[in-house]
């Protein structure tokens, strides 16, 4: 067992969560400082990646700002992410040769997810509707693509786009080998 201290964080993450999350709220230092019931020299030095925060002093940042403690020092996220074709969470079809895979999902405040789909002709893919207010968006990257509500579906080419309810029942069919689209799935 080591007798050092555990690793601190770094103090430049902390100082850009407090930037972003006091100009989100619309407060100045003088008036975050006030509502946290801390030092507005303090609060200055915490945003300039300077002093030697404690728990107790993120806390009551945390909550002057009305947000939750790992907003102020959870890691960046990285400003570019990478998925690889081929790679990524993916999920077979029971029913048909088509495959999603997950690229992003819904980031909190956000209600909309991001796949990357592979389907071969064959069998259509029924799809239950999803919750109210749903709504799809498709771009076909390769091959051709017959989908959309039940009695409404069209022929897509590469290139093309459609959009629809996603709260209906509604389906997707390859109609040429090595069919790939991108859907993005809508929740309002």
């Amino acid at each position: 067992m080591s007798d050092s201290p555990p690793p601190r964080l770094p103090l430049d993450w902390i100082a850009a969560s407090l930037r972003r999350e006091r100009t989100r709220a619309g407060l100045s230092l003088s008036e975050l400082a006030k509502r946290a019931g801390i030092a507005k020299s303090t609060l200055s030095q915490l945003e300039a990646a300077g002093g030697n925060p404690s728990v107790e002093t993120l806390w009551a940042l945390a909550v002057a700002l009305g947000v939750p403690f790992s907003a102020l020092v959870e890691p960046p996220a990285p400003s570019v992410h990478v998925i690889r074709a081929g790679q990524g969470p993916s999920v077979a079809s029971e029913k048909a040769a088509y495959t999603a895979t997950l690229l992003s999902a819904s980031p909190p405040g956000a209600r909309r997810d991001i796949y990357h789909l592979r389907a071969e002709p064959g069998a259509v893919r029924e799809s239950d509707p999803h919750i109210p207010g749903s709504v799809e968006h498709l771009i076909v990257s390769t091959g051709r693509l017959k989908a959309g509500p039940a009695g409404e579906t069209v022929e897509l080419e590469p290139g093309d786009y459609m959009a629809y309810r996603g709260d209906v029942p509604h389906s997707y069919e390859a109609l040429a080998p090595g069919t790939t689209f991108v859907l993005v799935m809508q929740h309002v």
